[in-house]
């Protein structure tokens, strides 16, 4: 079969998260099948996050719906050996749908995210992260001991000043039971401001009212939020000493760079495999909370109405955290 693999479609529609975590299995797709052509499936908004790896030859966009049956043809048409469906939803069936090609799927552990969340009864065992999830949909695909893949095109240039010291803050995530209190990352940056770090502000559209809040507050601080523009975010993420955030897609294009991570985790946990990618991250969580995890995506807002799965990492807690990494 092996030799028979010359062409894969691999799909995975969103997000920027789970988009960046297929780019290990898609190395080692490449070492496996060497002369395969790889084409990947996502939505338009993503794209960047993976139109400069060289593991893909070609690239199928989905733009908000508009053009899905456009997408379907050209599915059909193509001369896919095997499709690799890391989506594994309603809309990604659809799409290949009555598509006579031999396809595996991405095996979701539903039923132990469903126990751990309503019952918390923990099946999952070892940890198992989900670059190593997707890997296993194709028997035999085995990782290689690197992170995240994120190319970012030459011509970016950073808007930081490379003389000065900078802490990055990722504050935003979709969800609010993923998101340390803004007023947490303000007295935060007030003490780290004391050390004589600039803090600066990480996000995309979404994140404009969190970062102009905290920017507002902390006297030494930049307000680098965009339009998702994510190589300028990457590329000013790299001049910081440290980045400090939420579990989130930023995070994960934070994870691919030799930056220290600190990672804030509330109502998600490691179990559900969307810690760092290979990367040695220290990741803050309130473990002794017995209503943790309530949700596998996130909530808008705490059931139990206390939010300690946050509240509970004070800053000076975070703080101690970035001393020890930094050597302060």
């Amino acid at each position: 079969m092996k030799n028979d693999i010359k062409q894969i479609l691999v799909i995975r529609l969103s997000s920027l998260g789970d988009i960046l975590l297929t780019t290990p299995v898609l190395r080692s797709l490449k070492y496996l099948y060497s002369d395969c052509q790889i084409t990947f499936l996502c939505k338009n908004e993503y794209l960047n996050a993976v139109i400069n790896n060289p593991n893909i030859n070609n690239f199928i966009a989905l733009k908000a719906g508009i053009n899905e049956q456009e997408v379907i043809e050209k599915i059909s048409k193509e001369k896919f050996d095997l499709i690799l469906d890391f989506q594994n939803n309603l809309r990604s069936r659809q799409i290949i749908k009555g598509i006579k090609i031999p396809l595996l799927r991405f095996k979701k552990p539903t039923l132990k995210k469903f126990l751990l969340v309503n019952l918390k009864l923990n099946l999952f065992g070892r940890y198992l992260s989900i670059p190593e999830l997707y890997a296993h949909t194709l028997p035999g695909l085995a990782l290689d001991d690197y992170g995240v893949d994120l190319f970012v095109p030459q011509e970016y240039i950073t808007l930081l000043n490379k003389d000065e010291k900078y802490i990055g803050f990722i504050p935003g995530s979709k969800h609010f039971s993923k998101r340390w209190p803004d007023e947490y990352f303000i007295q935060l940056g007030k003490l780290l401001n004391k050390y004589g770090y600039t803090i600066v502000l990480f996000g995309g559209k979404d994140d404009k009212n969190i970062c102009g809040k905290i920017n507002a507050e902390i006297t030494k601080s930049k307000n680098l939020c965009n339009d998702n523009n994510l190589y300028q975010t990457v590329t000013d993420m790299r001049q910081c000493s440290i980045i400090i955030g939420n579990d989130s897609g930023l995070i994960h294009a934070a994870s691919s760079l030799p930056v220290p991570l600190i990672v804030l985790f509330g109502s998600s946990v490691e179990e559900f495999g969307f810690a760092p990618y290979r990367k040695e991250a220290v990741i803050i969580q309130n473990e002794a909370l017995k209503c943790r995890p309530c949700s596998h995506f996130g909530r808008n807002e705490c059931p139990k109405k206390h939010f300690d799965c946050m509240n509970g990492i004070t800053p000076n807690i975070v703080f101690e955290k970035i001393k020890k990494t930094l050597a302060l």
